[in-house]
């Protein structure tokens, strides 16, 4: 009863700290919160806009838009905090807007990328903390993934989850609830759009930001080959000239544009798979690689991953939330997972 009571005055909240999207789940109400990690900022100040408000997706629309008297900001670089201070400022809103009636501090578990060091944690624990959360614990984004996914992750056998966020690209193998071997790169979404914007330079000579690129790599991007190829028209500057021109591009000159964030997160991959027991690697043959994250939607990417592993690849449900879905299972069943978080023993 006290319990019930305690989780409708301040419900725990499960966090994917993302570097392109914060999400938030509630237990019982799942994904309440789904913003980019942006915050709109008065120039030369570290005021947030609009008394504050100005965080996600308000603050993501004013990127290459603002004026001089604003900027807007990333306070996470390849998933790890870049700025302290904006990155708890934005915690802040995201928990305030997740739970409005909040009396109590709440019970947080945070998922973040496997390679980040113990100083970054640390960071995340205080962040956490100083946004109004009581104790705060960290998950492994691919551990977290594998769970969101729905896979045998405690049973002896091996699950593999390829999560290709953001900022990162978190691969694992898992058996017995626990990660048996695994490898974090700082390669991502964000790295995808880069290629992207940089392909339009040097093939197109036409400068776009990184958000048309984005736009681009949803529109028609791909990593394998599509049974009909795509064309799009893109807006930008001609690097010459100066002046704004429009130039089409097709599904097939995007796709040499990913070819080698992709040949990197391929190959970290494979590596994993290099490092497993002959035992859990025979298991992979059947139950092959679970795709989450934004990455996941990239056209293709599945077709590509079975071609090159020759293993079964099939993307998860609703890849964007799958991470902070997992999260949130742990946190609903704290007690069964604890042993396989990270406690910043914070107070209740």
């Amino acid at each position: 009863m006290l319990h019930r009571l305690r989780q409708w005055i301040c419900p725990d909240l499960a966090i994917d700290l993302g570097t392109a999207n914060t999400l938030v789940a509630i237990q019982g109400a799942g994904v309440v919160v789904d913003e980019p990690s942006v915050l709109a900022l008065e120039k030369g100040t570290r005021r947030v806009l609009g008394r504050g408000t100005a965080v996600g997706k308000l603050a993501k629309q004013m990127l290459g838009r603002t004026p001089d008297s604003i900027t807007a900001v990333r306070p996470l670089q390849d998933g790890v905090i870049t700025d302290f201070e904006l990155c708890e400022a934005m915690l802040e809103y995201f928990i305030r807007k997740s739970s409005p009636r909040r009396l109590l501090r709440p019970r947080v578990v945070i998922a973040v990328p496997g390679s980040i060091t113990q100083v970054e944690k640390r960071a995340v624990f205080n962040s956490a903390e100083r946004a109004g959360a009581g104790r705060v614990y960290l998950i492994d984004e691919s551990k977290a993934a594998g769970i969101g996914a729905g896979l045998p992750i405690s049973e002896p056998m091996a699950s593999m989850v390829c999560d290709i966020g953001g900022g990162t690209t978190e691969i694992a193998i898992l058996s017995l609830a626990e990660t048996v071997v695994s490898r974090s790169i700082r390669i991502g979404g964000d790295e995808m759009d880069e290629a992207i914007v940089e392909y339009m330079k040097q093939h197109f000579s036409l400068r776009i930001g990184t958000q048309a690129a984005e736009a681009i790599k949803i529109e028609i991007g791909s990593a394998f080959p599509l049974d009909q190829e795509l064309t799009s028209e893109v807006r930008g500057v001609d690097s010459i000239s100066g002046v704004p021109r429009k130039a089409v591009v097709t599904s097939e000159e995007i796709r040499e544009a990913l070819r080698e964030p992709l040949e990197a997160i391929l190959g970290a991959v494979r590596n994993v798979i290099e490092q497993c027991k002959p035992e859990l690697a025979a298991d992979i043959v059947d139950t092959g690689l679970v795709l989450t994250g934004g990455g996941a939607l990239l056209r293709g990417s599945d077709r590509l991953m079975n071609e090159q592993l020759g293993v079964p690849v099939r993307v998860a449900d609703e890849p964007l939330t799958t991470v902070a879905r997992g999260t949130a299972i742990c946190l609903e069943h704290l007690s069964q997972w604890r042993d396989s978080l990270e406690d910043g023993n914070g107070d209740l």
